[in-house]
């Protein structure tokens, strides 16, 4: 798959943003061409190989209405978070890599529910933090939301406002 400056794609891993520009740069003695995609939160860019985007899972975003789909059904995501911290880690990861901004959404509403019951260990955090950050930036960029605005109704949806 190829993409163009400007075109708004999503990493599995980093989250959504804007081809800023296609760059050529040597890295380990081999030239290659990357995407330089700038993320909405914190202006943060990620360089891409342009010949690695569809092994690391590099996509164009969702619709607006693929969006407002997710956003609607937080509410009806079944959590079912492993008790045993290392099985859970790997769970989640395995989720947020899959790039299904629904396996996303799930991490997310079921870290912030442990957090609102028991608190989160550091790790847990981290993770929370890096799936809020891909979910959010993917809807941000797919709708008319701020950042601030999709994050309020993540957690109007888990119903902890």
């Amino acid at each position: 798959m190829t993409f163009r400056v400007g075109d708004r794609i999503a990493h599995p891993m980093h989250g959504a943003g804007v081809i800023d520009k296609i760059i050529k740069k040597r890295i380990n003695g081999e030239e290659r061409d990357y995407y330089v995609l700038k993320l909405p939160a914190g202006d943060m860019l990620v360089m891409i190989p342009v010949d690695g985007c569809e092994q690391i899972g590099v996509r164009h975003i969702i619709d607006s209405k693929a969006a407002e789909t997710i956003m609607d059904s937080i509410s009806d995501i079944e959590i079912s978070m492993n008790q045993n911290w290392h099985k859970r880690y790997r769970e989640n990861m395995l989720k947020i890599k899959s790039g299904d901004l629904m396996e996303v959404a799930e991490v997310v509403k079921g870290l912030i529910i442990s957090d609102d019951e028991k608190g989160l260990s550091m790790q847990d955090r981290k993770i929370l933090n890096a799936a809020k950050q891909i979910l959010i930036s993917e809807i941000v960029l797919s709708s008319s939301f701020s950042y601030d605005e999709v994050e309020q109704r993540i957690h109007k949806s888990v119903n902890l406002s």
